[in-house]
C-alpha cells in the first residue's frame, strides 16, 4: 500500500511525547498557509473571499493564521461567531450560515455586522422582529431535483437546508420591499467532492440565477456564495481537486454568463473548511492493547470521541505506523478505541505493519471535523491539540480536557 507523507518523523512526535500525552492533534502551520494561499491564488482573477467554514476547525490560533492570508469566517452558531470576534474577525468578512436560528443568534451577527445568510423564507420576519433587517442580505437556495449532491450532502430535496426557486423570488420581493438594497445568494449542495466539474456547475447555476433574478424580481446580487465542498484525498492514490483548474474554468462561465448580462462586477465568495485545514491535521495515538479473537484488535488510547468520523460514516482515515513506514504491510487489523460502542474503530481489516505495545500511530487528514467533532459519552475527555510551527517548534493551541473540566458543570450539592 502506498503510505501518504508526514511533515514530521518518530524522534519529532517522541519528542513531543515528553511533554504532551497522547492522543494529541497535531497542526502544519506551513502547510495551512500555503492551502489559503493557493485557493486565493485560484480566484484571483475575481474580487474573491474565503470564508473559512469555522466549524471544521474551531481554534483561534488556526483562525488567525487564516485571518493573516485574508480568510474570513464561516459561522453557524453563537459560540463560532464570537470565536471569530475575539480573533479580530468581524463586520462582513464573517458570514453567519445557520438554520433554526435562535434570535439572539441573529442580535449577535447583526451586532458584529455579520453578512446574515438566511435559510427560510420565515426567517425574514423572525429576523426584522427580533433584530431588524441588516444592511445586507443573502439567501440560501436549495435547487432540489435540479442538482444532485454527494453521498455527505444527500439528495438536495430531502435537505432542511434552504429556499425553493419559488420562495427565492418572493424572499427577494420581500426583502426589497423593506427596504434592503444589497442582496447576495447562497449554495451548498456537496461535501468532500473531489469531482472539480462538480464546482464549476454550481457556479453556472448560481451565475443563471443570478441573470434571472436582475429581470424578476429585479434584484441586482452583489455577489454569490458557491458554497464549500472541496474534498481532499483521504485515500492514497486519490487525486487532489486542481484549484486552478477550478478557477479557470469558473473564469470562463462568468465570462460567458455574467459578463453578457451586464452584472460584472459580481463577488464570488466560498466557505470551505475541509480542504484548508484537513490534510494538514493528524491525530497521534499510542497501541497499548493486543487482542486475538474472531479478529487480530490494536487498541489505542484514543477513540472515536477524539475522532468519529470512521465510526460515524465509516469514513477512511490513512494510518502511518511511526518508524514502520516501509515495513512490510502484512498484518491485518482493526485499530479500534475503548467507547462502549462496537462502531469504535478507527480502521477495519486495514493491511499494516506489525503492531507492537508502545508504537505510535498517525491517523492522516483529521484537520477538519475531527477535533471538532469530538463528544464526552462514556466520560471521554477531548483530546490536546499542537501547532507544528513554520519555525519547527511545537506550541500548544488547545490544552487537553481534565476530569475536573468533565465534573465542573455538575451540580453535587444537596446529594
Amino acid at each position: 500500500m502506498i503510505d501518504k507523507p508526514l511533515p514530521f518523523d518518530e524522534r519529532t512526535i517522541r519528542e513531543i511525547v515528553r511533554s504532551y500525552r497522547t492522543p494529541f492533534y497535531i497542526y502544519d502551520e506551513s502547510a495551512i498557509r500555503a492551502s489559503a494561499r493557493r485557493l486565493n491564488q485560484a480566484f484571483a482573477w475575481a474580487t474573491f473571499k474565503e470564508y473559512f467554514a469555522v466549524k471544521a476547525t474551531p481554534n483561534p490560533h488556526l483562525l488567525k493564521i487564516l485571518r493573516q492570508k485574508g480568510l474570513g469566517g464561516d459561522c453557524s452558531s453563537l459560540a463560532e461567531l464570537v470565536l471569530c470576534e475575539r480573533v479580530g474577525i468581524t463586520g462582513e468578512n464573517i458570514m453567519f450560515t445557520s438554520n433554526e436560528t435562535p434570535a439572539k443568534e441573529y442580535l449577535r451577527a447583526k451586532d458584529l455586522g455579520a453578512i446574515i445568510n438566511l435559510d427560510d423564507i420565515t426567517h425574514i420576519p423572525y429576523l426584522e422582529r427580533h433584530a431588524g433587517l441588516p444592511e445586507v442580505i443573502c439567501l440560501r437556495y436549495n435547487p432540489g431535483p435540479l442538482r444532485e449532491g454527494n453521498a455527505i450532502i444527500g439528495k438536495p430535496e430531502e435537505a432542511k437546508y434552504g429556499f425553493t426557486r419559488e420562495q427565492l423570488v418572493e424572499g427577494y420581493r420581500q426583502l426589497k420591499a423593506k427596504g434592503v438594497r444589497r442582496f447576495g445568494l447562497h449554495t451548498m449542495v456537496a461535501s468532500n467532492e473531489l469531482n472539480p466539474e462538480f464546482f464549476v456547475e454550481t457556479a453556472k447555476m448560481l451565475f443563471q440565477l443570478a441573470v434571472e433574478l436582475a429581470r424578476d424580481p429585479g434584484v441586482r446580487l452583489e455577489f454569490v456564495n458557491l458554497g464549500g465542498g472541496i474534498g481532499i484525498p483521504y485515500r492514497p492514490g486519490e487525486k487532489a481537486v486542481d484549484l486552478g483548474f477550478v478557477g479557470r474554468r469558473i473564469q470562463q462561465t462568468y465570462q460567458e454568463i455574467v459578463v453578457p448580462a451586464g452584472l460584472h462586477p459580481l463577488k464570488i465568495f466560498m466557505e470551505n473548511g475541509r480542504c484548508i485545514t484537513g490534510p494538514y491535521g493528524y491525530l497521534v495515538t499510542e497501541a497499548i492493547h493486543h487482542k486475538n479473537t474472531y479478529k487480530r484488535y490494536v487498541g489505542v488510547d484514543s477513540c472515536m470521541s477524539n475522532l468519529m468520523r470512521p465510526g460515524m460514516y465509516g469514513a477512511y482515515h490513512h494510518i502511518t505506523v511511526l518508524g514502520k513506514e516501509t515495513a512490510p504491510q502484512d498484518h491485518t487489523y482493526d485499530v479500534v478505541g475503548s467507547l462502549c460502542e462496537n462502531n469504535d474503530k478507527f480502521a477495519i481489516d486495514r493491511q499494516l505493519p506489525e503492531i507492537n505495545d508502545g508504537d505510535l500511530l498517525v491517523i492522516h487528514d483529521a484537520g477538519a471535523h475531527g477535533s471538532a467533532m469530538g463528544f464526552q459519552y462514556n466520560g471521554k475527555l477531548r483530546s490536546a491539540e499542537l501547532l507544528l510551527r513554520e519555525d519547527g517548534s511545537v506550541m500548544q493551541i488547545r490544552r487537553a480536557e481534565t476530569i475536573d473540566d468533565y465534573f465542573a458543570t455538575l451540580d453535587f450539592s444537596g446529594l
